[in-house]
Parts: structure tokens; C-alpha cells; sequence
């Protein structure tokens, strides 16, 4: 054997090839393959051999062709042998592709033949051989003519026959990837690709997952859909993966942008097939620039989207039983990316942040107008905007928490926002920064130096932002000693601000640390070194709990916000404001915050006991050439005082401040607080002796703030009914529910009432009426408190008055606090309005129970809203504390409860409507309505019991008695009506008959038509007909439903292969929805309607109606392109009903409208109805805009029937009239009319100008 080799190398060197063509034509086919296998293992002459071969066999000749081809044939399966090492595999290919274009025709084919078996055997192992494969395939790309089966094929054909070939065999899992990543190198038209990539899309679900990551550049859609169906591996496995392909596909993606593009188009065709991993794919490319702001751009759509959609679905009935496989819900994706962001996705993270900072800049709180800002907490967020941006505080939370990398970025992002964005509101910013210091504040401390650069701003940032930061930082204050030193720093230069804001700031911060101080323990150390103030007091941070230095500081801090009394009356009140709480978390300094309180007291105080009024109101204000502003905020420190005093009276009374003080304090502390309480019983009587002219103030004082005499005025009625408050509640809780104490707070209340109608009275007046009555200094605890003792007095003993009669205090701005006293109300108000009924009371004070039972419902109606909005979680445990039961009770039995207190409240408005005339009380009747709405809001649309709520149908069918003519009670039982029926079923049908009602009671424009006299709703007659017009809002909802399954369907409509003809629920729902609103609309649109806003709201709807049909014709324009097939006949009866029957009575309507002409009635009807119409058809008239809109949106509705016309083969337009309503018509009526008159006058003329003609002649 190593003879021949070496013969035929020695050959090859020669410069005649005819010997070496001789001495290959001796070998036999099996030696020459023998001695080239050989020579491959041995690995070093068989690149000499193979070139050896080559020039021994001419292509040209036949026998030169077969030794070619049979060296292809023997090579192509040795390379895939593995036998031979990846060098020599690797110039063996090389060689022979070099000489692909040599061979013939018919040997090309045959090799082609050789791969393809040689691939549907599934040995193609190491996928060396490939690499030849597309040369082949151009070789034979490049032959004119090829023989193929009993005929001849272009060799163009003929590649495409073998590449058909080849998709259509089976393929071995293993040889995937070498085929695809050699069909990268064959040029391809486009219905060959489409081969190629159908087939290797179809064997994406038999790949390994480690597989997939190389395919990701090319097969990307496919790759995301991939993932999405993924569920039976382990998660931390696949996240892996998933992240080696984000990988690749950002690297494709730079690379050819092209994809990029393609990549985003598919996103933006399917938001609901949106999943973790796309959205990590997502903001991966969202880091390449020129995708950045596309990509955000798609989030904030498809997330809006998403959240609309969850809104709409829980809000309707009718589509979750249409819909019961639910929606897609984008919250929980995009935080199930974050959570997935842990397996090593670190190019994920950068666009987590960016996506986070996104949301929250996108779809926070804006400023109100003239540069107002509304702040507030964002706990409770409802609307999409609101929910889109809680959803960006959650992803930079999460983020925080569990990448190290990124922590300073958002950070520092953060808290540049709050110093940069004075101008707009950023309490959604402050509850992250909360968020991320509550959860994880030892991470926080790592970036401790941020916190504390944006400290040197407070003097500079607004006072929301100042105590809502402030208020954040607390769990840092209390390990991080640097940086409380730099707050107290920073807090002193701020005292000295020359800005009100400034010194604002710094009251806010030091009342912080008194009220936390005692927590934080003694000074840092770098304290010790620094003057706390003039005193020089050092306190050692190393030794152990040193409560004399920490009240010696605290003293020093009062001593600096002792300087506030002589500040602003803002700064003033709000170190009002704080005491009380410093006091309760700090009861040491009791003494120097009692006596700071007392000695400002003084001051205004009037030591005689014969002069009247007994505190100064003068000193309180200050004058700025002729402006005059509020000084001392003198009912404020009045409260503060009185508070401290009863939380310091209530202290030593339970025996627990003695745990603090000493006996000399103790007896000091005695000695201020008798003095203060003489001062305080002095000051009672002598307000209940003082007469309104005592302070300047009776009914003929000026009150307008545009002169001085009249903002003096307001300023001393706000101070004076801010005391009488302070004193209500004081002599309240000290006067231990005696005859006298009683006595006293009626004559104060009898005062306080007669300055708070004065007021009330003179602020409605004139231009001035926006004048606001001025916030209640009563406490919650107090008013909880007073309300039981008003309303259940008979229930509880003196006693157990007296354990429940100390106040809390001003607890206003304390969450738990004012929901607990919510809970206190609420009990009471409902055993007062339950549990008494009239039968219990005589006849004399039937007339004060009903006003009672009424302020009851007032209170409760007050207690739900305010429970509605700020603690919505919470309603049922309010509505449970009627029980006094503190357990948390099951959902059902939650919706129990709730179904048990509306059926409660729809028997008490049964009984009141059931009564006569002189006993019905129409202000508690719409109470109890309002509440039932109310309450409504918390049902489970998905309770069995709802359905059966729906009982209020003896409100408007079964009780022929109940003909109200009271407007208002009449809308808000049709409002509550709708909103309980949408809880199960939708509204359309119940506003069709109200629709019919209407048109019965209000009569046709046409006056000549008699319309068939309806009563489905007895609540609606002649004199609540337009009223109940305004329920058209329902029409609305139908709308939205409508519109969102249209476009769910469109969504929908690619995936979807079903036939046209066969309508899917979606479908059939949509057609029946709209032919019902039309047929309602049908009823108004011929009704004669007053004209005004209902009539511009009726023509809004309309214009949206025709919208949403024009919106159903361009889905099934689009259905017909794409299938075949017959319209549904619903949906012809459909265009049938609107085109035949509400088109034609639109026109009417419009002329109607503009006509400004009345409706049915005699001739003194009319003259008083065209009075009453003329200011209203002016208005309606100057809304231009409304009529047409109407009219175009019919046009492009009749356009869009015309192209569906043609599309569906089906002639639409039958159903159609031509429009009438242009600027320029004729209506034949009104021109007879208008001729006949002119022939009248013409003649009239004539006859009186005939003698004067005469007269003429004679001259």
C-alpha cells in the first residue's frame, strides 16, 4: 500500500500527466478507496493523494468523470466517519470543493442524491461533509439541463426539486443545527426558504433546549413561541437557556437590522402573546439605540392596553362569561421578568431600570394647572395610569432588592427626581424610596452618601416633598449615625432660611427626631467633637443609655424651635401641629412642651375676668401696607395645648407617667396644669358670655377678601369658630356627662353654629363665593366619641361612655387611627337608623326621628366614601364592625355579609317609598339610594347571590303606586338599577325599554305620529323623562364592550381559520348588542326631546354608535379578503336595521335639532316650550362640532358598506337611502309653507298699492 501511494505521488510531481492517468485506470475502484483511507488515517500525503487523483482524471473524459465522482462518494461518508481528525477532515473537504465545478451534470445529481440519503439515514454525525453540500447545489444551479425522472429540469429546478426533497425527508434531531447553518450558505428564493424554514420550525419541538440558543439569529418568532409552550423542565434550567438566546438574538439583532424590525412587528401584532421571556428579549434590544425608543414605546401601549382590558373585564359580566378563559395580564409578566432576571439575565437588568423609571415618568401624578401639585399617597391606585405606574415602583423595587449591580443607579435615579422635580408632583417616587428603605435598609446603607447629598436640598424642595422624605428616611436615622448628623446639620442652617419653605423644613425634620429620638439613642460620635448649641453639651456614643443626654439634646432641640413662635403663622402651626405627637412618643419633655405652650398662651390671653372676649384677637394678625395676613394661628395652639393637657391628664390618671417623672417634676407638673385648666374654664365662660360684636363680627360685617376689613374679618371669624371648636371638646371630655358641662356645650355650640352660618352666608355671596369654610380643628376621636354619645346613649350605661369617652387626639393624618374611628361611627350610626324604629317614638317627635334618621344616613353615606377611597381593602371589615367582630372572615362569608346589609338598606327604602305623600321623605329615600350605589361597588360579579340583587325590579315593574315626580330620586334609582344589572348581565335590554318609556311620555317629533303608549319603568313619567335621558352614560358601557371585542377579534383574526358564515360567540354577541342599542336609539332619535345638553349628548352617541359599526364593517371587510364565504345573516339584519330605519331618522333628528322646533302640545304649549328651547338651541347650535361628526360618521359608515358590498359579493346598499342632511336642503314642508305665505303677502300688496298707482296717473 505505501508503495502505490508513493507511486502516485511521485507521478503527480512529474510534469506528464498521461503516466498517472495510466496507473489509475490500472487500479480497481476498491484499491483506490483503500489506499485513500489509508492515507486519511494516517493523516499527512492525503491531500497530495486527492490532488493526485484529481489531476489523473480529466473531467472530460468519461472515464476521468467516474473516478471524480467515485472520490466524492468514498470521501463524503469517510469524513463523517469520525474516524479521521478534524484537520484532515477538514482539507479533504476543502480540496473537493475546489473541484466541485468541474464535474458533470448527471455526477453533480448523483452526489446531491449521495447527501441527501446520507441525511435521511441520520448519519451525517459531525456535519463536516455540509460544507461541501452548497457548493454542490450551485455547481448544479449552474448546469442548463439535468436529466430527472423520464424527463429534463433547468438545473435552477432541479435545486429546487432536491431542497424539496430534502425538507420533506425526516431528519435526526442531532444534524438540525449543521443543516441549518448550512443552508446559510446556499442563495435561496423565497418560496425555497419558506421550505426550509417551515422544516426546521417543525422540528423545533424535538431540539434540546441547549439546541436552540445557535438558531436563535434566524428562527427568532419561532424561538419566542418555543419558550412560551415550555413547562416541563426545571425553571432554573430553561432561564438559563432562555438567556444564552436573549444572547444570540441581540447579537443577530445588531447585526442585521432587518430582524430588529421584523422582531418588533411581530411584538406589536400580538400584545397578549406577550411572556416573561419576550420581555426580557425585549428589553434586551430595547439596549441597542436605535430600538430604544420603539421598544418603550410598545411597552407603554401594550401595557396600557393590558390594563384597560383587566379593567373592562371586571367590571363586566357579559364578557367574562363570553370570555371565561380570561386575559392576559401584564403585570404579573413583567414581574415574573424580574423574578427570572436572577439566572445570570445581567443584560437584562439595565432595561428592567430603564423600563421602571419609564413607567413611573410616563404615568405619574402631572401637575395641575398654573403649576399646582397635588400630593398624596399612591397606595390606592385605580385607574391604568395609575396601576401602569405602581407597576414601575414594583420592577425597581424588586430590582433593588435582588441585583447588587444596580442598586446605585436606581438610587441615585431616585432621589435625583425628588431634587430635580419641584415643579411636579413626586409622591409616587417618595413611596419607592419608602418602599426600598422599609424592605431593604442595611442594602440601602451601602449607598448611604446619596441619602445624605440630598439632604444639602431640603431648604430648597417643596414641604410635601421635604416631609414625605423625611418621613421615608426614619429607618436609616436609627442605624446610621453619620447620617443623622448630617440631618442635624443640615436642619440647623435651614432654621435660619430665608425662605418660608426652608424653615418649614427644618420645623418638620426636628420634630422628627424628637418624636424618634428616644428610639435613635444617644449622639454619634462624630457628635462629640461638634457644639450641639451654646451650652456645649457632649454626649459619648460608647457608653451605655444615657437618658439625661438624651433629654439634655431634646431640650436643646426645643430650644431652637422655641425661635419658630416668632416666625410666620405657617412655621407656627405646624409646630402646633407636632407637639402633640412629640409629646405622646417622648413623654419626658412633657414640662418644656407644656410650658412653651402655656407661656405663648399667655400672651393672649386676657387675665381679667370681666373683660370680654377673653383671649386677644389683635396681636393675632399683622398688617403689610394695606394687606393683612394671619400671625398667630391662635385656635391652633389653643388645640395643641388642650390635647397635650388631656393626654398628660389621662396619663397620670392611669398611674403611668410616674414610670417617668420625679416628685418634684410631678409636682411642678401639677402646679402648670390646675393654671392651665382655670385658664381653660375661664376662657369657656366667658366665650359663652361674649356676643358676636365682641369680636368685632355680627351679620352686617364685611366679609369680602378683596378689602382689608373684610380679610381681617374672615381671619378673626376662622380663629374665634376654631375656638369655639377647641373649647366643645375640651368642656366635652372634662365634663364627666354632667347636667351643667351640658349645659355649657349647647351654649357654645348655639355661638359656634350662629358664626358658621354668618360666615356661611356672607362666602356665598357675590364674586366671592368660592370662600371654603375652614378646616374642622374637632379630632376624630372626639366627634367617634360625641356621635355615640348622641345617637346610643340608651344602649350604653355612664359608665361605658366614660371608657370610650377620652379622646385620641388629632389623629388625622394617622391611617389606623381615623379608620378606627370609621368603624366607631359606623357601628353606632347603624344601631341608631336600625335598631329604633318610628313605632318606638310618639307622635309629637316623628318629625325629629325622621330628621335623626336622615342626619344617620348622612353619616353613613359619608363614612362608606371616605372608606371607598382611602381604604377600599377595608370595607368589609368596616361593615363587620357593626358586629363588633374582629375576625377576618371567609369570602363567602364575606359576600354574605355584604348582600345581608344591602338587602337591609333595599328594606328600608321599600318601607319609605311605600309611604303616603305627607309621610315619604324624599331626601332619605335618595340617601339610602346613594348608599346602595355605594355598597354595589363591593359585589363579586361572580356570587351566586347577585343575580337575586336585582330585586329593585319592584322598584320600576311590580309596584304600579311607586310614580315619582322626584327627578332626582327618579335618576339615582335608574342609575342603581343599571349599575346592580351590569353585575350580571348587560345593560342593553334595560335600556332599550327605558329608551321606550321616554319616547311613550315625551311624544314624537313628528307631531301627527301617535306612539304606543309604554310602562316598563313607572318611575318614569312626563316630569322625569329627561331626566332619566341622562342614564344614556349605560349606552356608553354597551359601547366599550362592543369595541373591545371587535378589536379582540381583529386581534384575533390570524390565528383564527373558522368560516365566516359561522359566527363565533364574539361575533353573535356583537351583532346582538348593536341591534339592540340601535333599536334603542332608534326610539330616542324620534323622540320630541328639550333641547339642551341631553340632546348634544344623544348626538355624541350616535356619532360614536355609527363608529363602532363603521369599526364591525372594516373587520368583515377584512374577514372576506382573507377568507371565503357568506356574511352571517345577524350581522345583514344588522346593516339592515341601521341603514332602513335609525339613518333616515338621524336626518330628521338633525333637522329637528337645528329647526329648534317643539314638540307636541297646543299652541300656548308651544309658544312656552319655543321659549324655553331658544337659549337652549343657541347653545346646542354654538356646538358646531356635534351635528357633523354626526353626519360624517354615517357617510363613512355607508362608504365602508359599499366596499364590504363589493368584497362579499352581497348587496348591502339595498338597505341604504341616500343622506338628506347637507348644508344645502329642501324640506318640502316648510317650502310650501313659506311660498303659500309669499303668495299671501304678494296679494295683500297689490290691493293696498293699486290706489296709490291711480293717484300716479292722474299727475
Amino acid at each position: 500500500m505505501k508503495a502505490e501511494m508513493e507511486r502516485i505521488i511521485s507521478l503527480s510531481n512529474g510534469d506528464s500527466s498521461g503516466e498517472l492517468q495510466k496507473y489509475l485506470s490500472s487500479l480497481s475502484e476498491s484499491k483506490l478507496t483503500t489506499l485513500i483511507t489509508s492515507s486519511a488515517l494516517k493523516g499527512k500525503t492525503i491531500g497530495t493523494i486527492i490532488k493526485a487523483v484529481f489531476k489523473g482524471s480529466p473531467p472530460g473524459s468519461s472515464e476521468g468523470s467516474k473516478r471524480r465522482l467515485l472520490l466524492y462518494q468514498h470521501c463524503i461518508p469517510l469524513c463523517e466517519s469520525g474516524d479521521l481528525q478534524s484537520e484532515v477532515a477538514a482539507d479533504i473537504i476543502g480540496l473537493l470543493m475546489l473541484e466541485t465545478h468541474t464535474l458533470v451534470g448527471p455526477s453533480l445529481a448523483k452526489l446531491a442524491d449521495l447527501f441527501i440519503e446520507e441525511i435521511k439515514a441520520g448519519k451525517i454525525s459531525n456535519g463536516k461533509s455540509l460544507e461541501l453540500f452548497p457548493t454542490v447545489l450551485m455547481a448544479i444551479t449552474a448546469c442548463e439541463t439535468l436529466s430527472y425522472s423520464k424527463g429534463e429540469l433547468s438545473g435552477e429546478q432541479y435545486k429546487k426539486q432536491l431542497i424539496n426533497s430534502l425538507c420533506a425527508s425526516r431528519w435526526d434531531s442531532q444534524c438540525v443545527i449543521q443543516l441549518t447553518t448550512m443552508f446559510r450558505d446556499v442563495p435561496l428564493s423565497l418560496d425555497e426558504l419558506r421550505f426550509v424554514v417551515e422544516k426546521v420550525l417543525r422540528m423545533f419541538s424535538k431540539l434540546d433546549l441547549q439546541e436552540i440558543p445557535p438558531l436563535t439569529g434566524t428562527y427568532c418568532k419561532q424561538v419566542l413561541h418555543t419558550f412560551t409552550k415550555v413547562q416541563s423542565i426545571p425553571q432554573d434550567q430553561l432561564r438559563h437557556v432562555e438567556g444564552t438566546v436573549i444572547l444570540h438574538t441581540v447579537f443577530a439583532v445588531r447585526l442585521n437590522h432587518e430582524l430588529g424590525r421584523e422582531f418588533l412587528k411581530s411584538i406589536k401584532a400580538s400584545y397578549g402573546d406577550l411572556c416573561p421571556f419576550s420581555v426580557a428579549l425585549l428589553l434586551s434590544v430595547a439596549q441597542i439605540q436605535r430600538y430604544e425608543e420603539q421598544v418603550f414605546e410598545l411597552f407603554k401601549r401594550a401595557i396600557l392596553k393590558s390594563l384597560k382590558d383587566v379593567q373592562l373585564l371586571q367590571g363586566s359580566k357579559f364578557l367574562q362569561d363570553l370570555l371565561p378563559r380570561g386575559h392576559c395580564n401584564i403585570t404579573e409578566i413583567i414581574l415574573d421578568t424580574v423574578k427570572s432576571s436572577v439566572f445570570a439575565w445581567d443584560h437584562v437588568t439595565q432595561g428592567l431600570v430603564q423600563l421602571g423609571f419609564f413607567l413611573m415618568d410616563t404615568f405619574g401624578p402631572k401637575p395641575r394647572p398654573f403649576g399646582k401639585t397635588t400630593e398624596g399617597s399612591a397606595a390606592v391606585a385605580r385607574t391604568p395610569s395609575q396601576l401602569a405606574c405602581k407597576l414601575g415602583g414594583q420592577v425597581l423595587l424588586q430590582g433593588f432588592k435582588m441585583h447588587e449591580a444596580i442598586r446605585g443607579e436606581i438610587l441615585e435615579q431616585v432621589l435625583n427626581r425628588l431634587v430635580t422635580k419641584t415643579a411636579s408632583p413626586v409622591n409616587h417616587f417618595i413611596d419607592l424610596f419608602s418602599d426600598i428603605v422599609t424592605s431593604a435598609p442595611m442594602m440601602l446603607l451601602e449607598s448611604s452618601s446619596k441619602v445624605t447629598e440630598t439632604f444639602d436640598h431640603l431648604s430648597y424642595l417643596p414641604l410635601p416633598t421635604v416631609q414625605g422624605l423625611l418621613k421615608a428616611v426614619q429607618p436609616l436615622l436609627k442605624v446610621s449615625m453619620s447620617m443623622k448628623d448630617a440631618l442635624i446639620l443640615v436642619l440647623r442652617k435651614a432654621m435660619f432660611s430665608s425662605q418660608l419653605d426652608g424653615r418649614k423644613s427644618a420645623v418638620t425634620g426636628f420634630l422628627l427626631l424628637l418624636k424618634n429620638f428616644k428610639v435613635l439613642g444617644s449622639l454619634a460620635s462624630s457628635q462629640c467633637s461638634q457644639t450641639i448649641s451654646s451650652s456645649q453639651i457632649q454626649v459619648d456614643v460608647h457608653s451605655r443609655y444615657n437618658a439625661a443626654a438624651n433629654e439634655a439634646f431634646c431640650l436643646e432641640i426645643l430650644s431652637s424651635l422655641r425661635r419658630c413662635l416668632g416666625q410666620q403663622a405657617d412655621v407656627r402651626l405646624m409646630l402646633y401641629e407636632g407637639f402633640y405627637d412629640v409629646l405622646r412618643r417622648n413623654s419626658q419633655l412633657a414640662s418644656s412642651i407644656m410650658q412653651t405652650l402655656f407661656s405663648q398662651l399667655r400672651r393672649y390671653y386676657e387675665p381679667e375676668q370681666d373683660l370680654l372676649p377673653p383671649l386677644k384677637l389683635q396681636p393675632c394678625i399683622t398688617a403689610s401696607g394695606e394687606q393683612i395676613h394671619l400671625q398667630e394661628p391662635l385656635a391652633h395652639l389653643v388645640s395643641s395645648t388642650v390635647h397635650c393637657l388631656l393626654w398628660l391628664t389621662n396619663m397620670r390618671r392611669s398611674a403611668k407617667i410616674s414610670a417617668y417623672d420625679d416628685d418634684d417634676n410631678e409636682d411642678e407638673d401639677e402646679g402648670y396644669q390646675s393654671e392651665l385648666q382655670v385658664i381653660l374654664e375661664s376662657i369657656t365662660k366667658r366665650m359663652i358670655k361674649s356676643e358676636m360684636e365682641d369680636f368685632e363680627l355680627d351679620k352686617s360685617a364685611e366679609f369680602s377678601t378683596v378689602s382689608s376689613v373684610g380679610v381681617k374679618n374672615n381671619i378673626y371669624a376662622v380663629l374665634v369658630i376654631g375656638l369655639y371648636e377647641v373649647l366643645l371638646e375640651y368642656n366635652f371630655v372634662k365634663g364627666n356627662y354632667s347636667k351643667s358641662a351640658f349645659e355649657e356645650l349647647v351654649e357654645l355650640f348655639n355661638r359656634y353654629y350662629k358664626l358658621c352660618e354668618i360666615l356661611r352666608e356672607k362666602s356665598g355671596k357675590g364674586r366671592q363665593a368660592s370662600n371654603k369654610i375652614p378646616r374642622s380643628l374637632l379630632s376624630m376621636g372626639f366627634i367617634s366619641t360625641l356621635v355615640t354619645a348622641l345617637f346610643q346613649a340608651n344602649s350604653l350605661s355612664r359608665e361605658e361612655l366614660e371608657d370610650t369617652g377620652v379622646t385620641d387626639g388629632p389623629d388625622g393624618q394617622s391611617s389606623d387611627s381615623t379608620f378606627r374611628f370609621l368603624c366607631e361611627m359606623t357601628s353606632v350610626l347603624m344601631w341608631r337608623y336600625t335598631n329604633v324604629p318610628s313605632a318606638t317614638e310618639d307622635a309629637g317627635k316623628k318629625e325629629k326621628r325622621s330628621s335623626l334618621s336622615q342626619l344617620s344616613l348622612e353619616g353613613l353615606l359619608g363614612v362608606f366614601n371616605a372608606c371607598q377611597q382611602r381604604y377600599p381593602d377595608k370595607m368589609t371589615k368596616l361593615l363587620s364592625s357593626f358586629d363588633n367582630s374582629d375576625d377576618i372572615a371567609e369570602p363567602e362569608d364575606c359576600e354574605q355579609m355584604k348582600y345581608c346589609y344591602i338587602r337591609q338598606f333595599q328594606r328600608a327604602l321599600f318601607a319609605q317609598l311605600s309611604r303616603g305623600e305627607e309621610e315619604f321623605n324624599s331626601k332619605e329615600a335618595q340617601l339610602l339610594v346613594k348608599i346602595l350605589s355605594v355598597l354595589s361597588l363591593q359585589l363579586n360579579p361572580s356570587s351566586q347571590q347577585v343575580p337575586s340583587l336585582v330585586g329593585l325590579d319592584w322598584l320600576t315593574k311590580t309596584c304600579p303606586s311607586l310614580c315619582l315626580e322626584d327627578s332626582a330620586l327618579s335618576k339615582g334609582l335608574l342609575s342603581l338599577l343599571f349599575s346592580l344589572h351590569v353585575l350580571f348581565k348587560s345593560p342593553a335590554s334595560l335600556l332599550l325599554e327605558l329608551c321606550q318609556d321616554i319616547h311613550s311620555h315625551l311624544g314624537d317629533i313628528d307631531q301627527d305620529v301617535e306612539v304606543e303608549k309604554q310602562s316598563h319603568f313607572a318611575i318614569v313619567n312626563m316630569k322625569t323623562a329627561m331626566t332619566a335621558l341622562q342614564v344614556m352614560s349605560q349606552a356608553d358601557k354597551v359601547l366599550d364592550e362592543v369595541d373591545w371585542l371587535i378589536g379582540t377579534k381583529k386581534s384575533q383574526m390570524a390565528a383564527d381559520k373558522s368560516c365566516p358564515g359561522q359566527q363565533d360567540p364574539a361575533e353573535k354577541a356583537v351583532t346582538l348588542q348593536l341591534g339592540t342599542l340601535l333599536t334603542a336609539l332608534n326610539e330616542l332619535v324620534q323622540t320630541a326631546l328639550q333641547l339642551g345638553t341631553c340632546t348634544i349628548t344623544l348626538v355624541k352617541v350616535l356619532s360614536r354608535t355609527y363608529a363602532i359599526l363603521t369599526t364591525l364593517v372594516k373587520y368583515y371587510i377584512q374577514v372576506c379578503a382573507s377568507q371565503s364565504g357568506k356574511l352571517p345573516f345577524r350581522f345583514e339584519k344588522l346593516v339592515k336595521l341601521s341603514g332602513s330605519h335609525l339613518t333616515p331618522q338621524c336626518y330628521f333628528f338633525i333637522t329637528y335639532v337645528q329647526g329648534g322646533e317643539p314638540s307636541v302640545g297646543g299652541a300656548d304649549k308651544k309658544k312656552k316650550k319655543n321659549e324655553v328651547n331658544t337659549a337652549a338651541t343657541a347653545k346646542l347650535l354654538r356646538q358646531t362640532k356635534a351635528i357633523p361628526d354626526l353626519i360624517f360618521s354615517i357617510e363613512q359608515y355607508e362608504k365602508y358598506v359599499i366596499t364590504l358590498s363589493k368584497k362579499s359579493k352581497v348587496n348591502l346598499m339595498q338597505y341604504m337611502k341616500l343622506s338628506t342632511s347637507r348644508d344645502f336642503r329642501i324640506n318640502a314642508a316648510s317650502l310650501d309653507a313659506a311660498l303659500q305665505e309669499q303668495d299671501n303677502t304678494s296679494q295683500a300688496v297689490e290691493k293696498t298699492q293699486e290706489p296709490k298707482l291711480k293717484k300716479k296717473r292722474k299727475h
